[in-house]
């Protein structure tokens, strides 16, 4: 399959702030493409919520990138669509009892949503973004999405695009590791070059989950229960807990050696089940699911040659044995026990290093 290099165009580049957007806008426009650089504005925290949400900050960062850059700068106000769009699935999803992903969700629906959307309102042929993924363009004008190079991938996050989403992408530090991405940084002469990278919520900043789901879901709180069904502590609510949690639980197993870990949230009773983190416990790993609300990239999953199927950002691709139940959804059998996999999660499918498709986890198959 060919590497078909998109020509000079005018591109729109999605700019955050961060070093790797402005790396990405600053090789574009080295290489001889029109570049304009956006700013979203989604979330400015006008209900104070406890955490750092810097958009004043990354804005000025976005417009200072631009203007050394020599290139226009424009700020988007999408403020209402993030929030009908990202917010309300996320909220949704913890109130279901499910865990959900706001940043597939923000990729699929904002930047390759409405953002793409813009960029074709205005003419741009392309939309860049500093992802940690490649593009490999083809001789009949498909697109497929590859792995990031070196070891920094961020692939799993656009797991739910589709082909129209993808076709106008550029992806312009996806061949390049994390440090030569400073390094390049530092050859521009790039403003943010030394900035920290940002971490939290996906536009939201750095805000602890839990005090974001906090302001929004009242506490309900309930027991804290072992499997065979001895209370050993209380919890604030089950939405405030994920499968395979270890940390935060506040409760001590008083076993030398031993900790436990959330296997179960029973939304009837209000219980969140705890055992010890082994892997011959029950409940914490699974080999088969079902995953629904597929989507593919460029080819249908049955095509692929390996399918391997990544059920978190920071875990490999295992191989899987789908059986299709329709064209959206399959039970996933899973070559090796998974740890803690957790319904509202992303399943992203591979085949070598070419991102096919995801999906959602909607039930864990567990023996016995």
């Amino acid at each position: 399959m060919a590497d078909i290099r998109a020509p000079m165009a005018r591109v729109l580049a999605a700019m955050s702030g961060g070093v790797d957007s402005s790396v990405a806008a600053a090789l574009l426009l080295e290489q001889g493409h029109e570049v304009v650089g956006a700013y979203m504005k989604n979330f400015t925290n006008e209900e104070n919520l406890p955490g750092d949400c810097p958009w004043e900050e990354d804005i000025r960062d976005a417009r200072a990138v631009c203007d050394y850059l020599g290139i226009e700068f424009r700020i988007l106000s999408l403020m209402d669509e993030y929030h009908d769009r990202v917010v309300e699935y996320l909220l949704a999803g913890y109130r279901n009892g499910v865990t959900p992903n706001p940043d597939v969700m923000c990729n699929r629906e904002m930047k390759f949503g409405i953002f793409r959307k813009f960029a074709k309102s205005q003419e741009f042929e392309y939309l860049a973004t500093g992802h940690y993924a490649r593009i490999d363009r083809h001789n009949d004008g498909s697109v497929d999405i590859l792995r990031g190079a070196d070891g920094k991938d961020q692939t799993y996050f656009l797991a739910l695009l589709e082909q129209d989403q993808i076709q106008p992408a550029m992806f312009p530090i996806g061949h390049l590791p994390k440090p030569e991405v400073r390094k390049e940084a530092e050859r521009l002469g790039i403003p943010v070059a030394q900035k920290k990278d940002s971490q939290g919520i996906c536009f939201i900043g750095d805000i602890k989950m839990s005090d974001f789901l906090g302001h929004y879901i009242k506490d309900n709180p309930g027991p804290i229960v072992t499997l065979d069904g001895k209370e050993v502590g209380s919890h604030r609510g089950l939405h405030l807990h994920t499968l395979g949690q270890r940390k935060g639980l506040g409760v001590p197993s008083n076993t030398f050696g031993k900790a436990y870990v959330v296997v179960e949230k029973r939304g009837e009773t209000n219980e969140l089940v705890v055992a010890f983190d082994e892997p011959e416990t029950p409940k914490l790993y699974a080999t088969k699911c079902r995953v629904g609300s597929i989507s593919v990239t460029n080819q249908p999953l049955g095509s692929a040659e390996d399918l391997a199927a990544q059920p978190r950002y920071r875990s490999a691709a295992v191989s899987v044995t789908p059986e299709f139940l329709d064209d959206t959804t399959a039970i996933l059998t899973f070559e090796k026990p998974q740890r803690a996999l957790t319904p509202g999660q992303i399943c992203a499918f591979y085949d070598g290093p070419k991102l096919l498709g995801g999906g959602v986890f909607q039930e864990i198959m567990h023996e016995g």
